[in-house]
């Protein structure tokens, strides 16, 4: 099942996540590790919902038309990533959208 708005579609940012960088792979080592304690585990989840929110924001940012002079503004394309970034973790720190605590709970339950 796809949910679509617009042209963009949750699949396409589900697959985006699942992506071979060194972000989802170290994630994906903590929560692999069997022995890995609380804090270690909730770490985890918080990294992955700020790497979800990051691909959210960036995505987001794709729909919204620029201005020439956004086009052509050579901070933007250098550090707009790295802003989003930032975003992402700060909305996660501050409680975010509450996924870190809701994948820390159903893993805690599975295991």
């Amino acid at each position: 099942m796809s949910i679509s708005i617009g042209s963009n579609s949750l699949n396409s940012v589900a697959t985006s996540l699942t992506s071979n960088n060194s972000k989802t792979n170290s994630i994906e080592a903590t929560l692999n590790n069997s022995s890995a304690t609380d804090e270690e585990l909730m770490d985890a989840c918080k990294s992955f919902e700020s790497y979800m929110l990051e691909q959210v924001f960036k995505s987001m940012e794709s729909t919204v038309p620029k201005s020439e002079e956004e086009e052509n503004n050579d901070y933007l394309s250098q550090f707009g990533d790295m802003l989003y970034e930032e975003y992402a973790d700060d909305a996660t720190e501050n409680q975010g959208i509450g996924l870190a605590q809701m994948l820390y709970e159903s893993m805690k339950r599975n295991s």
